[in-house]
Protein backbone atom coordinates (compact mmCIF):
# COMPACT_ATOMS: atom_id res chain seq x y z
CA UNK A 1 0.00 0.00 0.00
CA UNK A 2 1.53 3.08 -0.65
CA UNK A 3 2.94 5.70 2.16
CA UNK A 4 3.54 8.59 0.00
CA UNK A 5 1.52 10.17 -2.78
CA UNK A 6 3.46 12.20 -5.66
CA UNK A 7 0.79 14.53 -7.36
CA UNK A 8 1.48 17.44 -10.30
CA UNK A 9 -0.56 19.54 -12.17
CA UNK A 10 0.75 18.62 -15.27
CA UNK A 11 2.73 16.33 -17.77
CA UNK A 12 4.98 18.88 -18.14
CA UNK A 13 6.20 18.67 -14.40
CA UNK A 14 7.15 14.61 -15.00
CA UNK A 15 10.49 14.60 -15.52
CA UNK A 16 10.95 16.69 -12.67
CA UNK A 17 8.49 14.86 -10.07
CA UNK A 18 10.21 11.02 -11.86
CA UNK A 19 13.16 12.29 -9.21
CA UNK A 20 11.02 12.16 -6.04
CA UNK A 21 9.59 8.42 -7.64
CA UNK A 22 12.57 7.28 -8.39
CA UNK A 23 13.96 8.26 -4.63
CA UNK A 24 11.36 6.44 -3.14
CA UNK A 25 11.65 3.28 -5.04
CA UNK A 26 15.56 3.43 -4.55
CA UNK A 27 14.55 3.55 -0.42
CA UNK A 28 11.64 0.63 -1.05
CA UNK A 29 8.76 3.02 -0.12
CA UNK A 30 5.57 2.73 -1.72
CA UNK A 31 4.32 5.69 -3.66
CA UNK A 32 1.25 6.63 -6.00
CA UNK A 33 1.24 9.47 -8.52
CA UNK A 34 -1.21 11.52 -9.95
CA UNK A 35 -1.72 14.21 -12.71
CA UNK A 36 -4.74 16.37 -11.00
CA UNK A 37 -4.37 20.19 -11.96
CA UNK A 38 -5.71 22.19 -8.66
CA UNK A 39 -7.12 24.76 -10.73
CA UNK A 40 -8.60 22.71 -13.77
CA UNK A 41 -9.74 19.42 -12.09
CA UNK A 42 -10.63 21.45 -8.09
CA UNK A 43 -13.38 18.76 -7.19
CA UNK A 44 -10.45 15.83 -8.43
CA UNK A 45 -7.67 17.16 -6.10
CA UNK A 46 -10.59 17.97 -3.66
CA UNK A 47 -11.53 13.97 -3.72
CA UNK A 48 -7.79 12.52 -3.93
CA UNK A 49 -6.80 14.94 -1.24
CA UNK A 50 -9.76 14.04 1.62
CA UNK A 51 -9.13 10.74 0.71
CA UNK A 52 -5.40 9.83 1.21
CA UNK A 53 -5.12 9.06 4.50
CA UNK A 54 -8.01 6.30 4.32
CA UNK A 55 -5.81 4.79 1.25
CA UNK A 56 -2.41 4.81 3.20
CA UNK A 57 -0.90 7.92 2.64
CA UNK A 58 1.37 9.32 5.35
CA UNK A 59 2.93 12.36 3.44
CA UNK A 60 2.07 13.93 0.01
CA UNK A 61 4.61 15.65 -1.79
CA UNK A 62 3.17 17.85 -4.35
CA UNK A 63 5.16 19.60 -7.31
CA UNK A 64 3.91 23.14 -8.49
CA UNK A 65 5.03 25.91 -10.91
CA UNK A 66 3.85 29.66 -10.85
CA UNK A 67 0.84 30.41 -8.99
CA UNK A 68 1.88 27.00 -6.59
CA UNK A 69 -1.84 26.33 -5.68
CA UNK A 70 -1.60 22.89 -5.46
CA UNK A 71 0.33 22.15 -2.07
CA UNK A 72 -1.36 24.48 -0.21
CA UNK A 73 -4.48 22.94 -1.41
CA UNK A 74 -2.88 19.83 -0.22
CA UNK A 75 -2.16 21.04 3.13
CA UNK A 76 -5.35 22.46 3.35
CA UNK A 77 -6.98 19.16 3.37
CA UNK A 78 -4.61 16.65 4.03
CA UNK A 79 -3.90 16.09 7.86
CA UNK A 80 -0.71 15.24 7.75
CA UNK A 81 3.03 15.93 6.07
CA UNK A 82 2.70 18.18 2.59
CA UNK A 83 6.01 18.79 1.11
CA UNK A 84 5.86 21.08 -1.73
CA UNK A 85 8.35 21.16 -4.80
CA UNK A 86 8.66 24.56 -6.30
CA UNK A 87 9.17 24.11 -10.52
CA UNK A 88 11.12 26.02 -12.62
CA UNK A 89 9.69 28.18 -14.53
CA UNK A 90 9.47 30.27 -18.32
CA UNK A 91 9.49 33.44 -16.38
CA UNK A 92 10.80 33.51 -13.19
CA UNK A 93 13.21 30.21 -13.08
CA UNK A 94 10.56 28.99 -9.92
CA UNK A 95 10.70 31.93 -7.93
CA UNK A 96 7.14 32.39 -8.22
CA UNK A 97 6.68 29.27 -7.02
CA UNK A 98 8.89 29.23 -3.87
CA UNK A 99 7.18 32.52 -2.44
CA UNK A 100 3.72 30.89 -3.48
CA UNK A 101 4.52 27.51 -1.26
CA UNK A 102 7.09 29.36 1.50
CA UNK A 103 3.84 32.36 2.40
CA UNK A 104 1.43 29.57 3.37
CA UNK A 105 -0.62 30.95 6.10
CA UNK A 106 -0.65 30.10 10.33
CA UNK A 107 -1.97 26.47 10.60
CA UNK A 108 -1.89 25.28 6.71
CA UNK A 109 2.23 24.32 6.92
CA UNK A 110 3.40 23.22 3.79
CA UNK A 111 7.54 22.03 3.95
CA UNK A 112 9.59 23.39 0.77
CA UNK A 113 12.10 22.25 -1.08
CA UNK A 114 14.88 23.82 -3.78
CA UNK A 115 13.56 24.29 -7.13
CA UNK A 116 13.56 21.19 -9.04
CA UNK A 117 14.23 19.77 -5.60
CA UNK A 118 12.01 16.48 -6.47
CA UNK A 119 14.94 13.64 -5.25
CA UNK A 120 15.20 15.66 -1.89
CA UNK A 121 11.34 15.81 -1.22
CA UNK A 122 11.48 12.19 -1.81
CA UNK A 123 14.09 12.12 0.81
CA UNK A 124 12.39 14.66 3.23
CA UNK A 125 9.49 12.57 3.58
CA UNK A 126 11.64 9.19 4.06
CA UNK A 127 12.44 10.58 6.87
CA UNK A 128 9.37 11.56 8.31
CA UNK A 129 8.31 7.61 7.64
CA UNK A 130 11.77 6.65 9.17
CA UNK A 131 10.69 8.02 12.61
CA UNK A 132 8.04 4.93 13.33
CA UNK A 133 10.62 2.47 11.10
CA UNK A 134 13.70 1.27 11.72
CA UNK A 135 14.21 -0.47 8.57
CA UNK A 136 13.55 2.83 6.51
CA UNK A 137 16.08 4.28 9.18
CA UNK A 138 18.24 1.95 8.34
CA UNK A 139 18.33 2.31 4.54
CA UNK A 140 18.73 6.00 4.61
CA UNK A 141 21.78 6.01 6.96
CA UNK A 142 23.08 3.15 4.06
CA UNK A 143 22.41 6.02 1.42
CA UNK A 144 23.78 8.80 3.29
CA UNK A 145 27.22 6.97 3.89
CA UNK A 146 27.06 6.03 0.37
CA UNK A 147 27.19 9.34 -0.56
CA UNK A 148 30.05 10.06 1.79
CA UNK A 149 31.95 7.46 0.04
CA UNK A 150 31.08 8.75 -3.27
CA UNK A 151 32.71 12.48 -2.32
CA UNK A 152 35.23 10.67 -0.45
CA UNK A 153 36.50 8.88 -3.69
CA UNK A 154 36.10 12.12 -5.87
CA UNK A 155 38.12 13.71 -3.81
CA UNK A 156 41.07 10.64 -3.56
CA UNK A 157 40.90 11.02 -7.39
CA UNK A 158 41.23 14.92 -7.64
CA UNK A 159 44.42 14.31 -5.06
CA UNK A 160 46.12 11.38 -7.30
CA UNK A 161 45.26 13.43 -11.26
CA UNK A 162 45.17 17.36 -10.06
CA UNK A 163 42.13 19.40 -10.76
CA UNK A 164 43.01 19.95 -14.66
CA UNK A 165 43.17 16.32 -15.47
CA UNK A 166 40.17 15.99 -13.11
CA UNK A 167 38.28 18.46 -15.19
CA UNK A 168 39.27 17.17 -18.73
CA UNK A 169 38.11 13.43 -18.15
Amino acid sequence: MPKVGIVMGSDSDLKVMSGAAAMLKELGIDYEMRIISAHREPDLLIEWTRSAKERGLKVIIAGAGMAAALPGMCAALFSLPVIGVPLSGKKLDGMDAVFSIMQMPPGVPVATVAIDGAKNAAILAAKMLATGDDELLARLEAYTENLKEQVEAKDQKLQQIGYENYLNQ
